[in-house]
C-alpha cells in the first residue's frame, strides 16, 4: 500500500473516532483521537500476542512507512504553524511581549539543564549507564512546549486573556530557541566537532533571527499578492502558499521554517485581513483553516496514539518513563516559577497563572520527531540492546501521551478558578 493510501485511510480513522467521539463522549477532539488510537494500537499488540489474530506487523510497517519524523518536520508542521498565527492578536502579544520572550527562551534553557542533570543523577542512582549528555539531550527536545499541542487543546478553552497569550505565544516562539539547545547537544553528542560559541551564535543568528526576518518578508510579499486580486478564491490560495512553498524554501536556505509561518501568519492574520482580503475572504479566512487545522490535527494525533506499535518495551524503558513524567513537571513548574518571581515584581497576575503554565505547558509530535532523529546503535545496556534512542523515544512518549491525555483533559477545572478570580490588571 503507497504511503498516499495509508495517509487516505489513517484520515478517514481520525475522522470517524472524531464523529463516534462528538456523538457519544464529547471529549476534546484531538484527545479523543490519541486514545482512540492508542486503544486500537492496545488491541493489536494484544491480539497478537494471544493469537487472535495478527496485525501487529501490518499496523507497524504501515506507520513506520510514514516516516513521522518527515511528515511532521518536513510536511505538516508548516500547514499547522500558519494557522496558529492567523489566529493570534497581535495587541494582546505586544502587551505580553517580556513574558513571551523569557518564558520562550530562558524557560526553556532552565527547563533544559534542570531536566537533563536530574535524569542524569536518577540514572546513576538506579544503575542505568546514560550519560549526561544524552539525558541533556531529552531535556533540550522535551522542554519546549509543543505549539501543536497547546493551540489544538489549551486555546479552545478560552483561559484568562493574559494567560491565554503567554502559553500561546510561548509555545509559537520557542521552537527557535529550543532547536539551537537540540541542534547543539546533538552535534556534541553526534558530531565529529565540538561546537564553539562562535558556531552556536552564528546557527542562534541564522536559524531563529533568520526565520523570524524571512517570514516578515514572507508575510510582506503575500500581502501584496493577496492585496492585488478581488478573486475570493484566489485570496485564500494564495494563504495555501506561505506554508507550502514559503515553508520548503526556508530550509533550502536555512533558517527556521516554523518560526517564518508563525510570523508571516501573525502578519496576515492581523494586517492583511483587514486591508488585503476582500470581504467574502475575510469572512471565510478563519473557518478555512480551522478546517485544515482540524483535518491535520486529526492525523497527527492519530500517528501519536499508533506510535506505541514501534516500541519493544523492556523493564529499564517502565522505570524511565515512570521518572520522565514527574521531571519534566517539575522542570517546567521550577522554570516557570522563576521567571514569574520577576514578572510579578512589575506587574499583578492570576493566582493561577504558574500552575496553568505548567500544566498546559503540553507536549505532542515536535518532541516525537525530534527524538525520532536520534541515530540508533549506541547501546546503554548491551545484553538487552537497549541503545540511547531507545531509552529517550519511549520516555518522550510517556510524557507526549500524559500531556495529551491527563494534562489536557484536566486543565478544564484551574482555568474555571483562574476565570472566577480575574482582576482588573489581568484585563488590561
Amino acid at each position: 500500500m503507497s504511503v498516499y493510501h495509508t495517509l487516505c485511510f489513517l484520515a478517514a480513522a481520525a475522522m470517524l473516532i472524531a464523529f463516534v467521539n462528538s456523538k457519544i463522549s464529547r471529549m476534546q477532539t484531538t484527545i479523543a483521537i490519541t486514545a482512540g488510537s492508542m486503544i486500537l494500537s492496545l488491541i493489536i499488540l494484544v491480539a497478537g500476542q494471544n493469537n487472535w489474530f495478527h496485525l501487529t506487523q501490518i499496523a507497524t510497517e504501515t506507520v513506520t512507512d510514514i516516516n513521522f519524523e518527515n511528515f511532521l518536520l518536513k510536511g505538516i508542521l508548516g500547514f499547522l504553524l500558519f494557522a496558529g498565527g492567523l489566529g493570534i492578536k497581535l495587541p494582546n502579544l505586544k502587551g505580553q511581549k517580556w513574558e513571551i520572550t523569557i518564558l520562550a527562551l530562558g524557560a526553556t534553557l532552565v527547563s533544559t539543564f534542570f531536566i537533563g542533570f536530574v535524569l542524569y543523577g536518577i540514572c546513576l542512582v538506579i544503575g542505568i549507564n546514560l550519560d549526561l549528555i544524552y539525558c541533556l539531550l531529552f531535556g533540550a527536545l522535551i522542554s519546549p512546549t509543543d505549539p501543536i499541542a497547546v493551540l489544538a487543546i489549551v486555546k479552545k478553552l478560552n483561559a484568562p486573556r493574559r494567560i491565554s497569550t503567554q502559553i500561546e505565544g510561548e509555545s509559537l516562539f520557542n521552537d527557535g530557541f529550543g532547536l539551537v539547545i537540540f541542534v547543539t547537544l546533538f552535534s556534541i553528542a553526534f558530531g565529529s566537532t565540538t561546537p564553539t560559541v562562535g558556531s552556536v551564535t552564528l546557527l542562534f543568528i541564522q536559524e531563529a533571527i533568520g526565520g523570524v526576518i524571512y517570514g516578515f518578508a514572507l508575510g510582506v510579499l503575500f500581502h501584496y499578492l493577496i492585496s492585488s486580486t478581488n478573486d475570493h478564491s484566489m485570496e485564500l490560495l494564495l494563504t495555501i502558499g506561505v506554508p507550502t512553498a514559503g515553508y520548503a524554501f526556508a530550509e533550502v536556505i536555512h533558517v527556521s521554517g516554523p518560526l517564518a509561518m508563525v510570523v508571516s501568519g501573525i502578519m496576515i492574520g492581523n494586517w492583511t485581513r483587514f486591508i488585503g482580503f476582500s470581504k467574502e475572504s475575510e469572512e471565510h479566512l478563519d473557518h478555512f483553516w480551522e478546517l485544515v487545522d482540524e483535518f491535520l490535527n486529526g492525523v497527527l494525533f492519530l500517528l501519536i496514539g499508533m506510535s506505541m506499535l514501534l516500541f519493544k518495551f523492556h523493564e529499564e524503558d517502565w522505570i524511565l518513563m515512570a521518572i520522565a513524567i514527574p521531571l519534566v513537571l517539575a522542570g517546567r513548574y521550577i522554570s516557570v516559577f522563576i521567571a514569574y518571581i520577576g514578572f510579578k515584581r512589575y506587574r499583578e497576575y492570576n493566582p493561577w497563572s504558574i500552575n496553568i503554565l505548567t500544566w498546559g505547558g503540553l507536549r505532542g509530535g515536535l518532541a516525537l520527531a525530534m527524538a525520532l532523529s536520534i541515530p540508533s546503535g549506541i547501546l546503554v545496556i548491551p545484553d538487552k540492546l537497549i541503545d540511547v534512542k531507545e531509552l529517550i523515544l519511549v520516555m518522550t512518549y510517556a510524557v507526549v501521551v500524559f500531556s495529551i491525555l491527563v494534562q489536557g483533559s484536566t486543565i478544564t477545572p484551574m482555568i474555571e478558578k483562574a476565570k472566577k478570580l480575574e482582576t482588573k490588571p489581568d484585563q488590561e
